[in-house]
């Protein structure tokens, strides 16, 4: 989380010129991607290069949160329209999520699917919401599980956005990053147990959305919705002071952005970020090698120092390379786990292998996991968003009654502040190698 801010980042230049506006959040996709990437290669393929001084997949999971965080809220902002929101939301998120699904699914006679993932219709509940960790599901690919903690986020965001709530980004922040402290003291896992919450959360989640979109009953539903997320994440997640930290991350990222657009103060950024910093060191389930004080801390100032980079080079040219890896992060996030367990399945183990077979098998797998995901990038994810923004616009020809514009600044419904941008996912990583016993 955000430490400290530069100076180049003051609120002073609050609107970035529109061709450079969403670089350096691309740029910082980019880099989160490629954490996330590397945290699961390195113990696979070169296990003495892996840092242990801090958490390099934790700390990109914590970029891609403040991003998330950063963007996700104005978004539904600017559009007024919660129905458009989650239009977007949909064909941004779930064709290449089911794409990567049916290809695991199709493939597990050769590399078997994990056994976290139940062999009961509960996973097929759980996978059709993404509320996978905050149900105890595990996730068809491995790295699914931080998709649970995007959705909590957009349906509490959703929620407090009908009830006028969503402008005190920073109390929540301060709020969320407390209650990781205390849930961190109290328990030290799912009080919520068996298949009945993935259960009950589908149809909670089907038939609250439909209503949201609908707008039938919108805001009571979504106000159902808001609250089945916030239970689940305090009764039902695997690592609950997790799950409740990592939604203090997100709206310390709109904190940010509101401080920065001359809406709200940087402290309550400051105050999750000290508070985030402790919750793990004395809770129940401490014990991880990555939330010892020295790492924990470590990381989390990397991932704050990394955002604040970003927000200072905001407005500049940066490296195509790294707008390019955010354009394509969410292939990256979903496509690379499953191709590094299939090339591992044909070259065998490569932890004891000659240093240059393991240097000449990286860089191959890698030339491998960017070319598949610039593939489903292109025929995958673009395609449905594009499609996506006709419906949605088709739809939105019908204007929503002024109640559910609920009256928002003019600035935050200009289509020049955050144009094509709606929130790309933040991505995460679990590793299934080395880590087995860090978030389950």
């Amino acid at each position: 989380m955000l430490v400290r801010v530069s100076a180049a980042a003051a609120p002073a230049s609050l609107h970035p010129l529109p061709s450079t506006r969403l670089a350096w959040l691309d740029a910082l996709r980019g880099i989160g991607a490629m954490a996330v990437v590397a945290e699961h290669l390195l113990p696979w393929f070169i296990p003495q290069l892996r840092p242990y001084w801090f958490n390099i997949g934790v700390y990109g999971i914590l970029v891609f949160f403040l991003v998330s965080g950063y963007i996700i809220p104005v978004s539904l902002e600017r559009h007024g329209d919660v129905r458009a929101f989650w239009f977007s939301r949909f064909f941004r998120l779930y064709p290449l999520y089911l794409s990567v699904i049916v290809a695991v699914l199709a493939l597990a006679w050769w590399v078997p699917v994990r056994e976290a993932v139940p062999r009961d219709a509960s996973a097929l509940a759980a996978h059709a919401t993404m509320l996978l960790d905050v149900v105890g599901v595990g996730g068809v690919a491995d790295t699914m599980w931080t998709l649970s903690y995007e959705m909590v986020f957009y349906l509490l965001v959703t929620a407090l956005f009908l009830l006028r709530g969503h402008g005190h980004s920073g109390l929540l922040a301060m709020v969320f990053a407390a209650g990781a402290v205390v849930v961190g003291l109290v328990t030290s896992g799912a009080v919520m147990v068996g298949v009945w919450p993935a259960y009950v959360s589908f149809a909670v989640f089907a038939a609250g959305l439909a209503c949201v979109v609908t707008g039938r009953f919108r805001t009571t539903a979504a106000c159902a919705l808001g609250v089945m997320a916030l239970l689940l994440l305090l009764l039902s997640s695997r690592v609950p002071w997790l799950g409740v930290a990592v939604v203090a991350v997100m709206f310390a990222g709109t904190a940010i952005h509101r401080w920065e657009r001359g809406d709200g103060r940087l402290w309550p950024v400051a105050v999750t970020t000290a508070l985030v910093v402790m919750a793990p060191l004395w809770a129940v389930t401490s014990g991880w090698w990555w939330v010892q004080g020295d790492v924990w801390l470590t990381t989390i100032a990397l991932a704050g120092l990394t955002f604040a980079g970003g927000m200072a080079l905001r407005g500049r040219r940066l490296p195509r390379v790294l707008t390019w890896l955010g354009m394509i992060s969410y292939s990256l996030y979903l496509v690379h786990h499953p191709l590094l367990k299939y090339f591992v399945a044909v070259t065998g183990d490569l932890r004891k292998a000659a240093l240059p077979v393991q240097i000449g098998m990286t860089v191959l797998v890698l030339a491998l996991i960017l070319a598949g995901s610039a593939l489903t990038y292109r025929f995958v994810e673009k395609p449905m968003q594009e499609l996506g923004r006709r419906l949605s616009d088709r739809g939105g020809r019908r204007r929503e009654s002024p109640g559910d514009l609920r009256a928002q600044p003019e600035h935050a419904r200009d289509d020049g502040v955050l144009g094509q941008e709606e929130g790309q996912v933040p991505d995460g990583v679990r590793d299934d190698v080395s880590q087995r016993d860090v978030l389950r």
